[in-house]
């Protein structure tokens, strides 16, 4: 068996049932996205749009692609006719550029809001009050073609499992305090995006619903 291959199965026997594997797949070629997905895989995530739109041209259609990394406005409309999940909504400025761009495709396109909860400053994110202001403006201006999923978060650099754990705990009660406030109603608000190669089995402890995993599948970064 491929290592790829070997990879993907031994990353689904850690992770449950419950739990959805994003295959993180920037800057590798499609001949190892293809592998995973002969072996069964649908999801990845790229992290450039530009990436993200050549290869959902190249590749299998029935992929669901997940943008994992920040999107500039100005660029929503190219993934807006496929997208399958947008992870880094960190604005209402973007959400709404989302929606026009998702009514003009006749799609509703899915979203998480994107919470800082890292020590770098240069990681993206909002806090908890500018998600609530975010969630007020969505409904005030009934934006009818999104749907907001969930939350995704990413934790600071390092090697200290003890501060990425505190800071996955921080992301699930913003969770809670976000589904308990705006979406009590709404089943559909039910992800939480967090964890990476190096720390998933941390994250599924403490409530992720989505694992964002590149350099475990498809080997170190080239």
């Amino acid at each position: 068996m491929n290592n790829i291959i070997n990879n993907i199965s031994n990353l689904k026997k850690q992770i449950p049932k419950t739990v959805k594997l994003v295959a993180v797949s920037k800057t590798k070629p499609n001949e190892d996205i293809l592998e995973a997905y002969n072996a069964g895989h649908k999801i990845f995530g790229e992290n450039k749009i530009q990436d993200l739109v050549k290869k959902y041209e190249e590749l299998p259609k029935d992929i669901k692609w997940h943008m994992i990394g920040h999107v500039q406005t100005n660029k929503v409309k190219y993934i807006a006719p496929f997208v399958s999940l947008i992870h880094a909504v960190d604005s209402f400025k973007l959400l709404s550029v989302i929606n026009k761009e998702a009514i003009k495709n006749n799609r509703i396109i899915n979203c998480l809001i994107q919470i800082h909860i890292a020590e770098e400053e240069t990681k993206f994110g909002c806090t908890l009050d500018e998600a609530r202001e975010i969630l007020k403006l969505r409904f005030e201006n009934k934006l009818t073609n999104i749907q907001l999923i969930g939350v995704m978060g990413m934790s600071t650099f390092t090697s200290d499992m003890e501060q990425i754990r505190n800071e996955f705990k921080g992301l699930k009660k913003i969770y809670t305090i976000l589904k308990n406030e705006f979406f009590k109603e709404q089943d559909s608000f039910k992800e939480i995006s967090i964890g990476m190669s190096g720390d998933f089995q941390i994250a599924i402890e403490e409530g992720s619903t989505m694992v964002r995993v590149g350099s475990l599948i498809f080997g170190s970064r080239y």
